[in-house]
């Protein structure tokens, strides 16, 4: 009797995986390169976007004596206001330029800024609801950070190009993250606590990716076309108009005042605002850009606001005499065109109240964690594999934990001797902290000191300017931004007081 033969099963084909393993390793090679490449540039630019947020929140707690506007302001406010802001531009020299912006779902402050570009003199106001000039403005620290995320306080065109390309970079980066991740999606939820600290980092570094995704491909986009603008007028300037960019700029931001300098009355923009609500009977006024005031050859922007469009406000273009020369289309014209008036309140979160801007400082944290990470799980994984880089580990620690030391440093000095030395006291720390790194035993024990530096430095700011507004300070958000900076400044020393190993991983 012969034994029964058994039954061969087929095997099931292995799954191929979507992505071929070469290909993975290569985005996962062009990851990194790119990550470290740009490491420092983009965690700079993260961190400071991430207070950018709040730059009209900074703006008021910085100087929280000044009036709070709430609602729109009407028509004979704003012709008020242009007459009182250009007394005082004519007084100090510089009626050449005038600036209004009145309140609106971004910022609750009536400004006013007049300037001459030939001289450099400028002032700035702060007007009330009734079109008086109420207070010079004064807010350096925030001005200092905004400038430093928007240009790096290079000169403007360099420093606009440079942050630009790291939006570019940052954009590349993510891209080649997903790539080089194929299970990034099904693993959105995995998170390996309580193992190997390079493994928990590595799986929140992946985790933050995912979960701001949108966001961080929104504003990394965003960032690369604000920030390549100049560039990018250039290219087209070439491609339609033949070199003449003078042409390109006035299609994009509209016409542009001539050099006719003869005396001309000052407009009426009332008379304009009321031609736009005639067609718009709900747009809301924003703000008005007057080039060569009181010049023949004068040009109006007008910027108004319908409710239910993401631009912060179409721009409507007058000559001096009021006559209408068109609009920028901002809100209701060609796909590109609200594309570039959704560029900015994209990019900064300034599109949906308070409720979208903590979202975006949350998110935005979310990225500069993300930057760091990245380069802290690279090196990690370079000293297990008996590769250690411990002049770089303690590099990246200084940079990482010496930019918000250096940014608080930056106020501490603007509030004890004056806004001349914030730069050059934020450059010197940054530089301090990059080339004492060498000197320092490890990377964790820097990263201790720069933690309780850097958390009893901004602790002290957000002190001095408590006392030296108390009892005087009368606008809210004064006392809801010193309590949230007060706290960031605990919980970064909290987390120096934390005893940790010495790891990479938890510098």
């Amino acid at each position: 009797m012969t034994a029964p033969q058994a039954t061969s099963i087929p095997e099931k084909p292995k799954k191929r995986p979507l992505l071929p393993p070469q290909f993975v390793r290569a985005m996962l090679a062009g990851h990194s390169a790119l990550g470290i490449a740009f490491a420092a540039l983009i965690y700079i630019v993260c961190l400071t976007g991430t207070l950018a947020v709040f730059l009209h929140e900074l703006h008021r707690w910085e100087q929280p004596d000044a009036p709070v506007v709430n609602s729109p302001l009407s028509s004979e406010a704003v012709s008020a206001l242009v007459r009182a802001g250009y007394e005082k531009a004519l007084a100090a020299g510089a009626a050449h330029d005038l600036f209004v912006m009145g309140p609106g779902p971004v910022q609750s402050r009536v400004l006013v800024n007049f300037h001459d570009d030939a001289t450099g003199t400028e002032g700035n106001w702060i007007g009330d609801a009734a079109g008086n000039l109420a207070v010079a403005h004064h807010a350096p620290w925030s001005e200092f950070v905004g400038a430093l995320h928007i240009h790096l306080h290079l000169p403007r065109t360099w420093g606009l190009f440079l942050v630009g390309l790291t939006g570019v970079t940052l954009l590349s980066s993510l891209i080649s993250g997903l790539l080089s991740h194929p299970r990034l999606f099904k693993d959105a939820f995995a998170l390996r606590w309580g193992g190997s600290r390079r493994l928990e980092q590595a799986d929140l570094h992946n985790r933050l990716g995912v979960w701001g995704l949108p966001f961080h491909v929104v504003v990394s986009t965003t960032g690369a076309l604000l920030g390549l603008s100049t560039l990018i007028v250039g290219v087209l300037a070439l491609a339609a108009y033949d070199g003449d960019t003078e042409k390109a700029f006035a299609t994009i931001l509209g016409p542009r005042a001539t050099e006719n300098e003869t005396a001309a009355p000052v407009p009426d923009v009332a008379a304009m605002m009321r031609h736009v609500q005639a067609g718009q009977p709900d747009a809301m006024f924003v703000s008005v850009n007057m080039q060569h005031i009181a010049k023949a050859g004068q040009v109006v922007h007008l910027g108004m606001r319908t409710p239910g469009h993401l631009a912060m406000a179409n721009s409507y273009y007058f000559d001096g005499t009021g006559k209408p020369l068109g609009d920028g289309g901002l809100e209701t014209g060609t796909v590109g065109q609200q594309i570039l008036g959704a560029l900015q309140p994209l990019h900064f979160g300034w599109f949906g109240g308070l409720v979208v801007k903590i979202a975006y400082g949350l998110l935005g944290f979310a990225l500069t964690v993300v930057t760091h990470s990245g380069i802290a799980i690279w090196l990690a994984r370079r000293r297990e594999q008996g590769r250690p880089l411990p002049l770089w580990e303690k590099i990246w620690s200084a940079v990482t934990w010496g930019q918000p030391l250096a940014i608080a440093a930056a106020a501490l000095t603007i509030f004890v001797i004056g806004e001349a030395y914030a730069v050059p006291i934020y450059a010197a720390v940054t530089a301090l902290a990059i080339s004492s790194a060498p000197l320092a035993p490890d990377a964790v024990r820097l990263t201790h000191l720069l933690r309780v530096l850097a958390g009893l430095t901004i602790l002290a700011a957000v002190g001095l300017h408590a006392l030296t507004w108390y009892g005087r300070a009368t606008d809210p958000v004064h006392y809801w931004v010193s309590a949230a900076l007060a706290i960031a400044g605990l919980c970064v020393l909290a987390s120096a007081v934390r005893r940790s190993a010495p790891h990479l991983s938890r510098a």
